[in-house]
């Protein structure tokens, strides 16, 4: 599939944020593979490779100025001194090289100082090897050594000293690939900008035959937080000569785009369909960008295209997910199923089906697809058993959504799955069948056993055993005192029983533990709200937690309670409705229901509760509040 556009769905990759010690360094080969220089790992954060004299194992040393007779080996003193100090004639602070030109080193003086640099590269001096080795390189002329000082002062990050370096060396060898591209990724860190174009223009001249490729990576040289305007700059400089390639109009809108010039962008993408009016990526762009201002003509556009180009699948199924967000789902549809018809083994489309036949309550098709999706092995098949279990209770399947469930193996699904597993068995009757289900899925993932234990707690609550649950929740927290779910779990269940006491306390110290804990103040604040008592302080922690998670559908419903229960009924219903809207909950719909009884709206208040019976038939609390007003 082809990747979003820089400036548009996503940005440019920066430079990588591993340690520079985290792969040898290789230089890469033709093409000449701008991608692969446009980061400073190309050649400045790089590991420090093998010694320099390993590189090419009985290869001659470098080549230095001849000596009638050679310098005597180091005394311990004088190596200890050598360590100590900058060698002779080394560059100085900034760098610079100093006095000395090339020639005036015997070959014994070279290897000796060749060593001093690499012995300081292994005991990570890199200061002391960054000035010996450029000193050398600069008295020796040596390409070798050259591109060894352009390795180590880039891992120094003395980009000056690599920079210097690099262009002697290209000065020497004006033909060598990976000295072009060492110059080409120092004058980019260095923000040189103004000097990329010549050295741009002989490497994309040198690789004719990659032209196009190399034109499409020219906005990667520039990281993240480089100056934008300068890269477009540069690249337009570049690419004109290629004026005839559609590559070259689509590499300047990107750059236009990235710099914050769509105007640009637009008549560039325009000029690269002119030349390649069937470039899917192109015509991708093209409608990102129309999209930003006008979504119609972006789904037109595509629309037009795939007349023309009906096997242009990536932009097929990018308009089949616009038209899902315009909630035209129908549409889509009909673009989902032609993507099966084309593709019937990409995962990404089969997947994207099933969650679209789910929103349309087509829970049969879902279904196949998302059994298909596991024969073709996704990368997290507990998440789509998860799901199947999800549809199999949609469809009133019990029995199935249980073998679903049970099937999820290690994963973010786990918990959930197992819980969901035991509530179903729980509602069939088979509580010591849920209780066994995840004492066994504790045994099966130790790590997971608190939130395993809660959901045992869960099932005993739901099983009118809520002392044993309690007790269970007690034996947890004795092991993990400050556990925020145990204490909320325990605090919900103590409330329940009756225990008020201690389900405050336990709140409280949530609260205190954990003070962005959203549902512990609406929690507490409820259950102020539900027995009348203290309601300035429960609606001042519920409208804690509604600051702390503004769209929570249960802690609206929570403020337009206390609402109620403090006489604001106007308020209290503006609340509730927003609740209900976000989540058609039965407890949320008693709740409506009574304050709407309340201002005298009898005929409304029947009706929601009448939709939301026919949802939850058995629901406690929309049974409750039917007696009590209706009786």
């Amino acid at each position: 599939m082809a990747p979003p556009v820089a400036g548009l769905d996503s940005s440019m990759p920066s430079a990588p944020s591993s340690p520079p010690h985290s792969r040898p360094f290789a230089p890469p080969r033709p093409p000449f593979a701008l991608a692969a220089w446009a980061t400073l790992a190309g050649a400045l954060c790089l590991s420090l490779s093998a010694p320099l004299w390993a590189v090419e194992p009985g290869a001659a040393a470098p080549s230095v100025a001849p000596s009638a007779q050679a310098k005597p080996r180091a005394g311990k003193a004088e190596r200890s001194e050598v360590r100590a100090a900058r060698p002779a004639g080394a560059a100085n602070a900034t760098g610079t090289p100093g006095a000395a030109s090339a020639g005036e080193v015997s070959e014994g003086q070279g290897v000796y100082q060749l060593l001093i640099g690499e012995f300081a590269v292994r005991r990570g001096q890199a200061d002391l090897a960054t000035s010996a080795l450029a000193d050398l390189a600069v008295r020796t002329g040596d390409p070798k050594i050259l591109a060894r000082t352009v390795e180590v002062a880039g891992y120094a990050r003395r980009f000056d000293v690599a920079l210097e370096a690099a262009q002697r060396w290209v000065a020497l060898q004006p033909d060598a690939l990976e000295a072009r591209q060492a110059l080409v990724s120092l004058l980019v860190v260095t923000n040189r900008f103004d000097e990329l174009p010549p050295q741009l223009a002989y490497l994309l001249e040198r690789e004719k035959a990659q032209l196009p490729a190399n034109l499409l990576s020219l906005n990667r040289l520039f990281p993240r937080g480089a100056d934008r305007q300068a890269a477009l700059r540069v690249i337009a400089e570049v690419v004109a000569p290629y004026s005839t390639l559609a590559e070259s109009h689509f590499a300047l809108a990107q750059a236009a785009i990235n710099a914050g010039d769509l105007p640009r962008g637009r008549v560039e993408i325009g000029r690269a369909l002119a030349i390649r009016p069937d470039w899917e990526n192109a015509a991708l762009v093209r409608a990102q960008l129309l999209a930003r201002e006008d979504v119609r003509a972006s789904l037109d556009s595509q629309a037009e295209f795939l007349d023309k180009y009906p096997k242009a699948k990536d932009v097929r199924l990018h308009y089949a997910r616009q038209l899902v967000l315009e909630r035209r789902f129908e549409d889509a549809q009909v673009q989902f199923r032609q993507l099966l018809k084309d593709e019937p083994d990409r995962a990404d489309v089969v997947y994207a089906a099933a969650l679209l036949a789910v929103q349309q309550r087509d829970y049969a098709f879902a279904e196949t697809q998302l059994k298909r999706l596991l024969d073709l092995g996704p990368a997290d098949p507990g998440l789509v058993r998860y799901q199947l279990g999800q549809l199999a209770e949609e469809q009133k399947k019990p029995e199935a959504a249980v073998g679903w469930y049970r099937q999820v193996g290690e994963g973010e699904q786990f918990v959930p799955a197992k819980s969901r597993a035991a509530q179903l068995l729980v509602r069939q009757g088979d509580v010591d069948g849920a209780l066994a289900l995840l004492k066994a899925a504790r045994v099966q993932q130790p790590k997971d056993e608190l939130p395993l234990l809660a959901a045992e707690a869960q099932v005993l609550r739901d099983a009118n055993r809520g002392e044993e649950g309690l007790t269970l929740l007690d034996q947890a927290l004795a092991r993990a005192p400050n556990n925020p779910d145990l204490l909320y779990d325990s605090a919900l269940l103590a409330e329940r029983m009756g225990k008020v006491e201690l389900s405050e306390t336990r709140l409280k110290k949530l609260i205190a533990i954990q003070p962005d804990h959203a549902h512990a103040y609406n929690a507490l604040g409820y259950s102020y709200a539900e027995r009348n008592v203290r309601l300035g302080e429960a609606r001042r922690l519920i409208e804690k937690a509604v600051e702390l998670a503004p769209e929570d559908p249960f802690i609206i419903d929570s403020l337009g309670w206390v609402l109620f229960r403090q006489g604001d009924l106007p308020g209290a219903l503006v609340q509730l409705q927003k609740a209900y809207a976000l989540r058609a909950d039965p407890e949320i719909a008693a709740h409506l229901g009574e304050v709407l009884w309340g201002l005298g709206r009898q005929d409304e208040a029947r009706g929601v509760w009448k939709e939301a019976a026919s949802r939850f038939p058995d629901n406690d609390a929309l049974s409750a509040v039917q007696r009590r007003l209706q009786p």
